[in-house]
């Protein structure tokens, strides 16, 4: 494909894209195919090529129809994630310019825009100066967790040398996300080294009590503890755990303390919502998705530790291929040492241009918008005979179920799913099954949400 050819496809492609976005809130969210549908559908892969005109049209035809539409305004499944049209625009062109940003040398501009971003978004989130200079872009929440706890072994011991002896511990709430069992397992731990505290029923945030009465019986029983994962904005229920009151036991106890913020993060931008963040000062390390509530497109994870060399010197291998002038300096960060992976994308491009786009003020803007709409419904479902809410309302999300139990509640939740008109998904808390609505789409508006409330109150 010659540059002449790519300009031509190209329009036909962006113009896809802006047909496509026109017309999402018209197409079913949740995808109605059976399994095996659109592979039934797709042509044999074949010898000479073909233009696109074969590909766009199977778009419309198989792929958009197999399609969830994450996009869509009235997508309240799981959490936002929200892929605006100038990250698609910045994503594209970080993907033209095809840099492999893996070291400084292999891209300059790619580590040094990654490194101005995240410590400007330092100051613009209220998050403590010392994590300046400690921010890397991640693809993932579970890959920050991953690293975190790498790190923190890294410090506790000889595990970069030796490997774990059996005895550390990591400790996270019943509630925390299942990445952290899984960090714990591939960084060789086991999911026996995992503690899961209880929670406060009400809150469904850890009980710091209970997090200290473990911790107690694990060292007297020769356990080696390692590394606290505290949560602001649980999945199923948007819970935020006693930061502050954590960091004390973690302290006691010389443990690492990771804060897992990937969706309410980005709330951070916004002055009046700082208190939920109480304690992210004496993390060690604290991360938030760009690519849920931050109209960046998947994938993109803001990471901040307080211990770049820590991290750097857990993670770092060093053959001789790799070796140049810039390295050996040590005037240069190579992201290479921040990662699982070797290689990575200049993903920085792409938050950069959202960040150029909505300003910092429209970003804010955003952010309030979601959750003024989710105060609105807040309010309905309180004032509503039929349906309650399961636990405080946490940012733009609610967990909500019908008095009448756990069938009535899947029965509405089924309904609204299959009728095409909305996406939900459910959780369980102490036992019951509840809704939860999560408000976040780029281009969701106060009838998007009334719609949705009203088709569970007819369900």
């Amino acid at each position: 494909m010659q540059p002449d050819e790519f300009r031509r496809i190209g329009h036909q492609v962006v113009d896809w894209i802006a047909d496509y976005r026109e017309r999402v809130d018209r197409l079913p969210v949740l995808s109605p195919v059976e399994p095996g549908w659109v592979r039934s559908r797709l042509p044999e892969l074949n010898e000479r090529g073909e233009g696109f005109d074969g590909l766009l049209a199977d778009l419309d035809a198989t792929i958009v129809p197999g399609t969830t539409h994450w996009q869509h305004p009235s997508f309240f499944a799981y959490f936002p994630s929200n892929a605006s049209l100038p990250s698609v625009l910045g994503d594209l062109l970080s993907t033209g310019l095809g840099a492999q940003g893996m070291l400084w040398a292999t891209s300059p501009a790619a580590t040094e825009l990654e490194q101005h971003l995240l410590d400007e978004l330092v100051g613009a989130m209220g998050l403590p100066d010392r994590f300046r200079g400690g921010g890397v872009i991640q693809d993932t929440a579970s890959s920050a967790a991953l690293v975190a706890l790498l790190a923190a072994l890294h410090r506790s011991g000889t595990w970069r040398q030796s490997g774990v002896d059996g005895t550390e511990t990591v400790y996270v709430s019943t509630q925390t996300h299942s990445s952290l069992a899984k960090a714990a397992r591939i960084a060789g731990l086991g999911e026996d080294a995992v503690r899961a505290i209880a929670v406060d029923p009400v809150t469904q945030g850890l009980d710091v009590d209970a997090l200290v009465r473990q911790l107690k019986s694990d060292v007297e029983n020769g356990r080696k503890p390692v590394l606290v994962c505290a949560t602001i904005g649980t999945t199923s229920t948007g819970a935020i755990d006693p930061v502050d009151a954590i960091a004390d036991v973690c302290a006691e106890h010389d443990m690492w303390l990771h804060v897992d913020a990937a969706w309410a993060g980005p709330a951070a931008l916004c002055p009046e919502l700082r208190h939920f963040f109480a304690g992210v000062d004496r993390a060690d390390s604290f991360c938030a998705n760009a690519h849920k509530w931050l109209l960046t497109a998947f994938d993109l994870s803001l990471f901040w530790t307080a211990h770049p060399a820590t991290l750097v010197d857990a993670l770092t291998i060093l053959p001789e291929y790799l070796r140049n002038a810039a390295t050996e300096s040590g005037a240069v960060v190579d992201y290479r040492d921040w990662q699982i992976p070797l290689g990575r994308r200049f993903r920085a491009l792409k938050l950069w241009s959202v960040l150029r786009w909505y300003g910092l003020e429209g970003l804010r803007a955003h952010l309030r918008r979601h959750i003024d709409l989710a105060e609105g419904l807040e309010a309905r479902v309180e004032a509503d005979e039929n349906w309650s809410l399961v636990t405080p309302r946490s940012l733009a999300l609610l967990v909500i179920a019908h008095r009448d139990g756990d069938e009535t509640t899947r029965r509405a939740m089924d309904a609204v799913n299959a009728s095409g008109r909305a996406y939900l998904t459910h959780t369980v808390v102490n036992g019951r099954f509840a809704i939860r609505i999560a408000l976040g789409a780029e281009a969701t508006e106060e009838r998007h949400v009334t719609a949705v409330w009203e088709a569970l109150r007819m369900a």
